[in-house]
């Protein structure tokens, strides 16, 4: 194990010992993974490596590195990544408005009358006071710290080479102040809906984990945990129904946060169980594109309930 490795292995409380403790420990803070998911978290944490999943939107990615957080105490510092998103946006920026303000302060004080006190002020405008750090600074400049890079799907082949140089040896430099380099470095979860292929170089430096829709008793009980005000009939309900939307042929199959959305929304309106009244009514929290909720308006769903929970 590499020292920044043993670095990270650190971060791990010294209760966890195995993936199974893990995983314990990440329901007490409300978030069930599965013998694989867990097992992946250990070893990126164990291993000093970041973990990379992937699998459809909503089921429980970036969920986890929130989990992570919170279970070591760490600081949660989040990069969404987007198209056309660059290192300057990601890494840091100057603040050009407060150097302006410095600078007419000084030039008003009388301070720039000399070739020597110009260079001094060339060097005062770009101190550290001055840097805006954005989330790929802070995270190397925070201890201890969970760096979600979310979505990098999303991102072009150029800051993909970015983010697998700043990964490998957490380190970044800034021409005017010189090499920065994490103390301890970030637990690091990079999150993909697999928009696009990602290059292998990026996946080699990481654990892979492709996460996969929760199994019925799993969701049930991830509804009852985040929605404890919906009842069990009500769980299981929604939880069967979204398994069997699920291998519709829709645009945006429902995640489990979806599911929760559901449990949510029925127990807003008050009720007791899923019928097809109100689950026409709250379609809207579990599907997010017209013709998906015209597709399922036009199915029997009292039958559709009915085959879920006998299912179920």
């Amino acid at each position: 194990m590499s020292p920044r490795a043993a670095d990270r292995r650190a971060l791990l409380p010294a209760d966890i010992t195995s993936a199974d403790l893990l995983r314990a420990r990440l329901e007490e803070h409300d978030y069930l993974a599965d013998d694989g998911l867990a097992t992946a978290a250990y070893l990126s944490l164990a291993m000093g490596r970041p973990l990379f999943l992937e699998g459809e939107a909503g089921v429980g990615k970036t969920s986890l590195a929130v989990a992570l957080a919170e279970l070591l105490s760490a600081e949660l510092i989040r990069l969404q990544c987007y198209e056309g998103i660059d290192a300057s946006q990601a890494l840091y920026d100057w603040d050009f408005p407060r150097q302006l303000l410095h600078l007419r302060a000084v030039e008003a004080a009388g301070g720039v009358a000399d070739p020597e006190s110009i260079d001094r002020l060339d060097r005062e405008v770009y101190d550290r006071r001055f840097l805006l750090a954005r989330p790929l600074l802070q995270a190397l400049e925070t201890t201890p710290s969970v760096l979600l890079i979310d979505e990098v799907d999303r991102s072009d082949d150029e800051f993909e080479a970015f983010l697998l140089q700043l990964l490998s040896d957490y380190s970044v430099t800034i021409p005017e102040l010189g090499t920065i380099r994490a103390e301890v470095p970030p637990v690091a979860v990079l999150t993909s809906n697999r928009t696009r292929e990602l290059h292998d170089a990026l996946k080699r430096r990481c654990l892979y984990h492709w996460v996969e829709h929760p199994s019925f008793d799993r969701e049930v009980a991830i509804i009852r945990r985040q929605v404890p005000e919906a009842g069990e009939l009500i769980a299981r309900q929604v939880a069967a129904s979204a398994q069997l939307l699920r291998e519709e042929d829709l645009a945006k199959p429902p995640g489990v946060a979806e599911s929760i959305d559901w449990a949510v929304a029925l127990v807003a309106l008050g009720a007791d169980r899923l019928d097809p009244d109100n689950a026409i009514a709250t379609l809207g929290a579990v599907l997010k594109y017209r013709e998906d909720q015209e597709r399922v308006r036009r199915m029997d769903i009292g039958a559709m309930i009915a085959v879920a929970v006998s299912g179920g």
